[in-house]
């Protein structure tokens, strides 16, 4: 579910914003959100365990709707009304929700990593291992290049002008 959400917040990259450096970062991060759901749905089902998540239509279908979800959010994701201010932007205010909003979600990787590797025994299985150490790594380098990003741009208001 987390990382179908940064996908869903990738896929807006396209018809919100001409930013190509923003149009790069979001075809990697999309790409390696997709290929860790395709890991984690191989890790379950070689383990018998369920790999369909609640809010997709179906397992290959990288859109969701958290819109209506009692479930609680897992850290770091955004809020139906963070999801819906994302959507509804345009130009230098999605800039600038996307990378504030893409930060939020990657520390909330990291927290999960963090609980994961506090939790006896649950980083004992190398593949996992590996998976959560990458991710880890990926997520801190990515928080930095969008952190870089921000640091670059002019303050935006919720309005959408500049600052």
């Amino acid at each position: 579910m987390h990382h179908s959400q940064a996908v869903e917040m990738t896929a807006l990259i396209p018809t919100h914003t001409d930013n190509k450096e923003l149009q790069s970062l979001g075809a990697r991060i999309s790409s390696s959100q997709a290929d860790e759901i395709k890991f984690m749905q191989r890790w379950l089902s070689e383990r018998g365990r369920s790999t369909s998540m609640p809010g997709m239509a179906n397992s290959g279908d990288m859109k969701m709707d958290m819109s209506h979800s009692p479930m609680p959010l897992m850290p770091g994701m955004l809020t139906p009304a963070q999801m819906d201010a994302l959507r509804k932007a345009h130009g230098a205010e999605f800039d600038h929700l996307f990378l504030t909003g893409m930060i939020q979600h990657h520390n909330g990787a990291l927290t999960m990593v963090k609980d994961l590797f506090h939790s006896p025994g649950a980083g004992q299985d190398a593949e996992i291992f590996d998976f959560a150490t990458d991710a880890d790594n990926s997520q801190r380098a990515e928080i930095r290049i969008m952190q870089s990003m921000l640091d670059k741009k002019p303050a935006v208001n919720t309005s959408g002008e500049k600052q």
